[in-house]
């Protein structure tokens, strides 16, 4: 992979990138380094890219493998000396569509937000996946290439991410509509 074809790469995939980084570290400052490190560690392993394959599940399987090894440090780290983490809000704006009212508008705002936590607590390992195909819109099988893990793995987790998902989400979603 050349410089063009890395600049292209970032035009092309970097929002979806990004965005994605983002889900992984819910933090900004987090998600900026890790995006600058899954494009640095592209720009090292430039002759392993083919673009002609599929550039965009190879630098999210470079992203992963990037957050896993940070996440493994900072448990590390923990154990030996305990740190304090602040929280920090999402403060995503969203516009209304002129098409909906104030309250729908609302109401699929508050929906929005209760799945995005729903999946936030999602255990890592489903999170994952589940971030891989819906946000990415990637298949099974790119997605096993991603994490490195059988298509039937990829599959269980799913599933097991949308019965979670379902049993979590069935009351409040069911109360918000009829409550």
């Amino acid at each position: 992979m050349t410089n063009t074809e890395l600049e292209r790469c970032i035009r092309t995939y970097g929002k979806e990138l990004y965005s994605f980084c983002r889900s992984l570290t819910h933090s900004v400052q987090e998600a900026d380094d890790l995006y600058q490190d899954t494009f640095l560690k592209a720009m090292e392993l430039e002759q392993k890219i083919d673009c002609g394959q599929n550039p965009k599940s190879y630098l999210l399987s470079v992203a992963v493998r990037l957050w896993k090894n940070r996440r493994r440090k900072y448990a590390w780290r923990r154990r030996i000396c305990e740190e304090r983490v602040y929280a920090q809000e999402v403060s995503g704006q969203e516009w209304a569509d002129e098409e909906q009212s104030p309250e729908e508008w609302l109401l699929a705002r508050e929906e929005a937000a209760a799945v995005r936590q729903a999946v936030e607590r999602l255990p890592e390992r489903q999170r994952v996946i589940v971030l891989l195909y819906y946000m990415e819109e990637l298949s099974v099988a790119q997605i096993a290439g991603v994490v490195k893990i059988p298509e039937g793995t990829v599959k269980s987790r799913l599933y097991q991410a949308r019965k979670s998902l379902q049993r979590e989400l069935e009351d409040i979603l069911y109360e918000e509509r009829f409550g």
